[in-house]
This record gives structure tokens, C-alpha cells and sequence, in this order.
């Protein structure tokens, strides 16, 4: 006697698909269900396979029923018998993946080799980097990116770097540690109190690290054009008469301040710092705890056609060396 049974049905009609699609794996095709319905993963070799769960035809497999007679309804992944590959010497089986170093997972397919980058950190740390560079850390396989600011000549030595170890070299070490610090992203706002960034890995642990300071280009409850001369269209800096008190959150800065701001123009310019520092400022709260923060202070502006919006991340493609602001 026969044995009779009901055969499967792994594909259902109408389609019912998720509202996005799945995320493979790298070097993992994602295809379309042998429904011809939904995106989806394709197995891989040695996977089990149905009429809906396709094979990564990509990488020459296919749906092996022959163990399951007489059924024929779950196979199993096989290669497709094809020709091999050579690279660099050394001969793969069609099908084989392997890594011919720690950067890239490669895949035999038929005589051709097919490779995906395991190094994924593809872009630069920020659009603001005037200089980046891609450079081999210790340790690691794949290169990283960092701030190359040796391009800059500077008459002293930043603070956070001693004198001796500046003079005469492009780059200062600590403990066998490129020091590298991007330049301080345009502040937030343009008027009022903002937050300017930085990446640095001047740390114990020589870590990239992201740095925030307080910046206020300019305050917002001031017409500063009153200010301006007689015959003049802008105002490079402008400073209050009287000293004033940093306040965030109700916390009050310790001690008052006379800070310099930037001005502004009644044509087209726009006024930007191109010399500053930061200084650290204590605040006292009214449950009497304290804390303190760096704030940009501004030494000097100037007034120019290079009008851009402080929350453009693309702006600073364009970098103006001449007077790129010098913070330490």
C-alpha cells in the first residue's frame, strides 16, 4: 500500500508582507520568497529550504530535495557544481567563503570572487574636520579616522600640550598617543546661549571622545545695530558696559563676566569669531551644589560674505584656512 499524505503549502495568497523589509547580514542577499510576495533573507548553505524560503542564488546555491523523497517539500542549500577561483595564489571551491585578510569576507562564485569590506567606518568623525585622515591604530584591522590638524601653524603650543613635546614636531605623543583635537563646531545658535562641539582623544585612555562648551555668539535681546558707527555697515565685536552672570537651568556662574561678542552688519555679512578660547566657569545652584562648564570666549570676530546656517551640517565643507578659529 501507499502511504498517502498532504503535501505542504509553504505559500499563501494574497501576500501578507511585513511593512519593512528584513536586514541580512553582510554578504547575505536579500530576495524576493519563492511566493514571489515579501523580501527576504536567502538561506545559505547547509540552511533548509521550502518553496518559500529561497537559496542565496547569488552565491550559486540551490534547493536540494533528493533527501527528502518522497515528499520533496524541505531541501537543503547545496552549490551548484561550478568553477573554481584563484586569488593571490591560493585555490577556492566554488561555494567557498574565506578571508584572504582581516578586512574583507570573500565568496567563490563560479570563477569569480565576490567580497564585502568588514571595515564599515566609511566616513569621517565630523564635517567640521578640516584634515581627516584614515590612519592604522595599534591592534586593530581596519584604519580609523582622525582629525589631522599638523596642516596649522601655530605660535604657541595649545594648553593641553606641554611645550616640550610640541617643539619642532607636527604631533604631539603621550604616552606612545597621537594627540588629535578637531576644531570646534560653529556654536548652535546664533544668538543666545549654544553648544560648540569637538572630538578629541587627549585622555588617559587616548579615546576619541566628543567635547562640549557653552557659546553665545551674540546676545538676542540687544539691537546691536544702535551700536554701529556713522557711515560704517558693520560692527565686528560688540561688548555690554557692565559684567553680567552666566545662568543655565537657574544656576548662577560664581563670578561676573564682560564677555565679547560677535556683531553684525546691515548688508550681506555676517560677523563670525576667528579668535577664541575656552575658559571653565563655576555655577553655584540655589540647593547649593556646583559644577562647572567651558564656555567659548571670543577674542575676535570679522565680518564676511560667508553667511551660513550654524545647523547646516554640510557648511563646513567649504573651510576658509585663513581664518579658521584658533581654540585651545
Amino acid at each position: 500500500t501507499t502511504e498517502t499524505y498532504t503535501r505542504a503549502q509553504y505559500c499563501k495568497w494574497p501576500c501578507e508582507c511585513p511593512r519593512s523589509p528584513p536586514r541580512c547580514a553582510a554578504g547575505i542577499s536579500l530576495v524576493t520568497d519563492g511566493c514571489d510576495c515579501c523580501k527576504t533573507c536567502a538561506k545559505q548553505r547547509g540552511e533548509s529550504c521550502t518553496e518559500a524560503d529561497t537559496c542565496d542564488f547569488h552565491r550559486g546555491l540551490y534547493c536540494d530535495y533528493s533527501g527528502d523523497r518522497p515528499r520533496y517539500e524541505i531541501g537543503v542549500c547545496a552549490q551548484i557544481v561550478g568553477v573554481g577561483c584563484v586569488l593571490n595564489g591560493v585555490r577556492y571551491k566554488n561555494g567557498e567563503t574565506f578571508q584572504p585578510n582581516c578586512k574583507y569576507n570573500c565568496t567563490c562564485i563560479n570563477g569569480a570572487v565576490g567580497c564585502v569590506p568588514m571595515c564599515t567606518n566609511s566616513r569621517p568623525p565630523l564635517v567640521w574636520c578640516p584634515n581627516p585622515k584614515l590612519i592604522k591604530m595599534a591592534g586593530k584591522c581596519c584604519e580609523q579616522w582622525i582629525c589631522d590638524d599638523s596642516r596649522k601653524i601655530r605660535k604657541t603650543s595649545p594648553r593641553h600640550i606641554s611645550s616640550a613635546a610640541y617643539e619642532g614636531e607636527d604631533e604631539a605623543w603621550q604616552k606612545n598617543c597621537i594627540v588629535q583635537t578637531s576644531p570646534w563646531s560653529p556654536c548652535s545658535k546664533t544668538c543666545g546661549l549654544g553648544i560648540s562641539t569637538r572630538i578629541s582623544n587627549d585622555n588617559d585612555q587616548c579615546r576619541l571622545l566628543k567635547e562640549s562648551r557653552l557659546c553665545n555668539m551674540r546676545p538676542c535681546e540687544v539691537d546691536i545695530t544702535q551700536h554701529i558707527k556713522p557711515g560704517k555697515k558693520c560692527l565686528a565685536v560688540y561688548r555690554a558696559d557692565e559684567p553680567m552672570n552666566y545662568t543655565i537651568s537657574g544656576c548662577v556662574s560664581k563670578s561676573p563676566y564682560r564677555p565679547k561678542y560677535c556683531g553684525v552688519c546691515t548688508d550681506n555679512r555676517c560677523c563670525t569669531p576667528y579668535k577664541s578660547k575656552t575658559i571653565e566657569v563655576t555655577f553655584q545652584c540655589p540647593d547649593g551644589t556646583e559644577f562647572s562648564w567651558k564656555i567659548m570666549w571670543i577674542n575676535a570676530c570679522f565680518c564676511n560674505l560667508n553667511c551660513r546656517n550654524p545647523n547646516d551640517i554640510f557648511a563646513d565643507l567649504a573651510h576658509y584656512h585663513d581664518y579658521s578659529e584658533i581654540a585651545n
